[in-house]
């Protein structure tokens, strides 16, 4: 997907077309009746033109009144049986169609689900939405519009020339002299719009991905005032899709005209050559005209071949994106989540317990909370190293925190802890046994996680605290929210644990959605408790209340701090100090205040501005001898 907007330029490719029809397996039987319902609107459209020859030949030329309208109601009933099979035809081909989009967005929401958070670094949020709604719109189009109609003017097309060879061969040579100028004007149609449809699709992904961005990002645009500049860029990628597009309408404005010209050229020779033929060789005038609307028809079914032609070449384009995403590596701890499902749905919905790090006999062992990290080294690009030979050890019930500056690699730690990445060395080890042994599904059934940043869903307030665990009752829920004082904030709200949360939490303040994102994690009685700046939204009171909760929450339960805040992790049983990705120190607090090192300068940074515990508090950080000279605050931190 790193080069998302190029596609292979191919007008056709059996392999995406295969993995299409893949799709139409299940529907096959609709399809088969489809095809036949097509095929017989072919052959009732063929009756039109030679009804018009009898009613000419046998009615008209004879003045044989009964004999006309015999013919007249018998091509009314002929139109009446054509609507109703085009009826039929369309109505099952766009159920069909929507069945099978359904489908494939249900397969792109689902791999989605199973791709690896790097991912998703690398890959704007627009660009995905387009696969999942544009292209497969497209795709819809194929289904619908394409697949069987394809065959239908096909065999159209067959008809409509045995039709004429039985009437005249001579004129359908006539018919067939234009035919070379077809080929040219379809072929230079064909390479033209192909160039035009692959820029349609790169520029609406662009389109996407800006005002997915920006969108998100309103409060910063406007706090900016980036208003103006984001405005001109928007026009800009929004005109490029434009351009695009009024491309592929030039082409299309000059093609089909142009078709429809070449089809008056083979009618006006057809007039030529049959009127001669009427007079001189002795054809009907009813054989000249139905062989007229018979040509007619002839290049109707061209123009609709044409168009079925810009249809597949627009889901090729469709499909390429489409499967190159579908074909992504799925996140190997994400398969493992989605295998536990899948066991449990092979056995009748009885719950089998989840593949994992087990003991000899097979059977799996209570969650214990020991976790080793043993010389992990790790970087997201590969190359540039966020942590380097990391060793330490938390031990079953005990707290620990993390402390270092930004960048050091103490979040990193937590995402490699819940298998949102792979260390490229070392490894990490609960309960003896490597990460990699557990299924992801089973381990983070354990985990309470709360982070910085609070993601709430559109919903209720009770379906964002149940969310991961649908089966927890109303009590379990409000005990959760009682417990890290969010419940006096949710009965303030008018409809209580009822009332509305709107995207990303719009409604609520930082400080209620951190309260919200601890009963969440606390709701589901976590054994290991991982909290990543989980206090820094809220205010003194709030955080107050929250520490005398998390103190009776940490107990016996295995937790791993990360703060800013020092005053936060005083009472853990360890401190694990990070820098540039290695760690420098571990101690209690106590005995890392005494080491004089890292964590005492952090100390003394954040609460006492920088200045040595014995000079008065108006001196400022910078006239301390232990201080940070010159803002250098990273090189006065390493010592």
């Amino acid at each position: 997907m790193s080069h998302d907007d190029e596609l292979s330029g191919k007008g056709y490719d059996h392999r995406l077309m295969r993995r299409l029809l893949g799709y139409l397996r299940p529907y096959r039987g609709g399809l088969a009746l489809a095809g036949v319902l097509v095929m017989l609107d072919a052959l009732v459209g063929l009756a039109g033109p030679y009804l018009t020859k009898e009613a000419i030949d046998n009615g008209i030329r004879h003045h044989d009144l009964g004999h006309l309208q015999r013919v007249a109601m018998l091509y009314l009933a002929v139109l009446l049986v054509g609507f109703g099979l085009g009826y039929l035809h369309n109505q099952l081909m766009q159920r069909i169609g929507q069945h099978v989009m359904m489908d494939l967005r249900m397969s792109i929401f689902r791999h989605l689900q199973r791709l690896p958070l790097s991912f998703y670094d690398r890959n704007p949020i627009g660009r995905l939405m387009t696969r999942v709604t544009n292209d497969v719109d497209t795709l819809n189009e194929l289904v619908s519009a394409g697949v069987v109609a394809l065959f239908g003017d096909l065999f159209a097309l067959i008809g409509i020339v045995v039709a004429m060879v039985n009437l005249n061969a001579e004129l359908l040579a006539v018919t067939f002299s234009v035919l070379p100028l077809i080929v040219v004007v379809s072929l230079t149609f064909r390479l033209k719009v192909r160039r035009s449809f692959r820029e349609i699709r790169s520029r609406l992904a662009r389109l996407n991905a800006f005002l997915n961005e920006n969108l998100t990002g309103m409060s910063t645009v406007q706090l900016l005032n980036r208003e103006q500049r984001n405005y001109e860029q928007f026009r800009d990628v929004n005109a490029s899709h434009r351009d695009a597009n009024l491309q592929a309408v030039h082409y299309h404005a000059v093609f089909f005209p142009l078709l429809e010209l070449v089809g008056a050229l083979a009618v006006s020779l057809i007039v030529w050559y049959g009127g001669r033929q009427v007079m001189w060789t002795g054809i009907t005038l009813g054989t000249l005209v139905a062989f007229i609307q018979y040509t007619q028809r002839f290049f109707r079914p061209i123009s609709d071949l044409s168009e079925k032609y810009n249809i597949m070449q627009q889901a090729m384009a469709s499909a390429e994106r489409i499967f190159d995403l579908l074909d992504t590596p799925v996140d190997p701890a994400a398969a493992a989540v989605e295998g536990a499902a899948e066991r449990a749905a092979a056995t009748d919905g009885r719950p089998v317990p989840a593949l994992r790090g087990r003991p000899a006999d097979g059977t799996p062992g209570p969650f214990g909370g020991c976790i080793e990290f043993d010389h992990v080294w790790f970087a997201y690009d590969g190359a540039h190293w966020v942590l380097q030979d990391v060793s330490f050890t938390i031990q079953a019930g005990e707290k620990v925190a993390l402390v270092g500056a930004t960048g050091s690699g103490k979040t990193t730690l937590t995402s490699l802890l819940m298998r949102f990445y792979e260390p490229q060395r070392g490894v990490i080890r609960v309960d003896g046994r490597p990460l990699a042994e557990w299924d992801a599904g089973e381990l983070r059934r354990h985990v309470g996680l709360v982070l910085q940043d609070v993601f709430l869903f559109s919903g209720t307030i009770e379906s964002n605290l149940r969310m991961g665990g649908p089966a927890l009752s109303r009590a379990e829920v409000e005990r959760a929210a009682r417990e890290v004082h969010a419940h006096e904030f949710i009965e303030r709200l008018r409809d209580g644990y009822a009332a509305e949360v709107r995207e990303r939490g719009a409604t609520l303040s930082a400080g209620e959605k951190q309260l919200l994102s601890f009963a969440r994690a606390l709701a589901h009685a976590p054994r290991l408790l991982i909290l990543d700046e989980a206090t820094s939204s809220v205010d003194t009171h709030t955080e107050g209340l929250i520490q005398d909760a998390l103190l009776r929450l940490m107990h016996g339960r295995t937790s791993l701090v990360i703060a800013h805040r020092l005053s936060t992790i005083q009472h853990v049983d360890r401190i694990v100090v990070l820098h540039h990705g290695r760690v420098r120190e571990v101690g209690t607090h106590a005995e890392l205040l005494a080491l004089q090192g890292i964590y005492s300068r952090l100390y003394r940074l954040q609460y006492l501005g920088g200045r040595s515990l014995r000079r008065p508090a108006a001196e400022p950080p910078w006239a301390a001898e232990d201080g940070p000279q010159g803002g250098d605050v990273e090189t006065w931190l390493a010592g």
